[in-house]
């Protein structure tokens, strides 16, 4: 079994493939496997606290509800990945998936290999494809201008002029924290709109958990949330109505020097950072016929096109948390057991995880595949 992509998503793969009774093989592009998040903004923090995002099998050291570092997520995803055992190939990147000479896949590496695979999980998820929109005029505009996954810290802007392009958590984290440093303007098309981060003296997370909102399916989901909001103690909400992070209407065209606002004012501008959201990144997957347009073609996470191929990691794939380190582990144990239905599942694996070198914690024990299809452990 092939995974490809080492992050949170590849890490649950290998999790689900394990408890499944196979021998699964990771490839993924970076140099660790721990994904995209040592490339976020230095500041990050994550919305939910440790005891709602962890993987399945190994918990967050320390206080169960603080709202871990980035940094903190990078060691956890770290030693996750060293008490797994499974074969990780880092520094490969897939460049391309083929049909195999006597079926299964083929998968072809930036390292000049091409491994056969009875089955294939796409798990490389969006967060290494930035969405850059085009405007009008933007190919003129001379100042700095960046996705918000190329943003790392403020003091790179003072005294310039930014606006920051986008109306939800990154969006409006970044601009707050450039207020300190820079004049900051944030452009959306719609108001900001805002959920409470504590409600009752609890996490919001812990009532989506107890309430059962959190595994909302798809279709319920999208019909509920039609707009991005923002989790807040009261911090963001207050700073733009008291103006201390202006809001505006998003700005219609860029010039040489700046933008051109929707009631016509142009005005010069240093930066403009675009916090507009990720696409599917799996172009790699583009010679089987499996995307529309980018777009995999599946339901739950399972393709609709190529038997044996499952994704993992995709915004909304089954539920709100997706694509997040709470929710991901559910989705992987659901795919793995589509997928492991279809290769032979002899010889099983008699243990799950290894002791390592470094010290890392050893995983819980693997879950039965009977309570794995129906999502246990997640």
């Amino acid at each position: 079994m092939i995974i490809v992509g080492g992050g949170q998503s590849g890490l649950a793969a290998a999790r689900a493939t394990l408890d499944a009774g196979l021998r699964p093989v990771v490839l993924h592009s970076g140099a660790e496997p721990v994904g995209s998040w040592p490339d976020y903004y230095d500041s990050l923090t994550l919305f939910s606290p440790a005891r709602y995002s962890t993987l399945p099998g190994m918990p967050f050291d320390g206080d169960p509800d603080r709202y871990p570092h980035r940094d903190e997520v990078v060691d956890y995803l770290r030693r996750y990945a060293e008490a797994l055992d499974a074969e990780i190939r880092t520094c490969t990147r897939v460049i391309a998936v083929r049909p195999g000479r006597s079926g299964g896949y083929l998968v072809e590496t930036d390292t000049g290999d091409e491994l056969p695979a009875v089955g294939v999980v796409a798990a490389t998820g969006s967060f290494g494809n930035p969405y850059l929109p085009t405007l009008e005029g933007q190919s003129e505009y001379t100042g700095d201008l960046r996705h918000v996954a190329q943003y790392r810290r403020p003091e790179a802007y003072d005294g310039k002029r930014v606006v920051v392009v986008g109306a939800g958590n990154s969006a409006v984290q970044v601009a707050y924290e450039l207020t300190g440093r820079a004049r900051v303007t944030l452009a959306t098309r719609e108001p900001v709109r805002f959920l409470p981060q504590r409600i009752r003296g609890r996490d919001l997370h812990h009532w989506l958990r107890v309430t059962g909102a959190d595994r909302l399916p798809r279709p319920v989901i999208t019909r509920l949330i039609r707009h991005a909001a923002v989790l807040d103690t009261g911090r963001y909400h207050d700073a733009i109505t008291s103006g201390e992070l202006p809001r505006r209407e998003m700005f219609t065209r860029f010039t040489a020097d700046g933008v051109v606002w929707s009631d016509g004012t142009a005005e010069a501008v240093d930066a403009v950072i675009f916090a507009t959201g990720y696409r599917p990144n799996l172009d790699y997957l583009a010679p089987l016929g499996a995307l529309n347009q980018g777009v995999p073609r599946q339901a739950s996470g399972i393709s609709t096109t190529h038997p044996g191929l499952v994704y993992l990691g995709l915004e909304f794939q089954r539920s709100f948390a997706s694509n997040t380190l709470r929710g991901v582990g559910r989705d992987a144990a659901h795919v793995m057991a589509a997928l492991a239905a279809r290769v032979d599942r002899r010889p099983r694996l008699s243990r799950q995880a290894r002791p390592t070198a470094s010290g890392a914690k050893r995983l819980t024990p693997p879950v039965p595949p009977d309570r794995a299809r129906d999502g246990a452990g997640g």
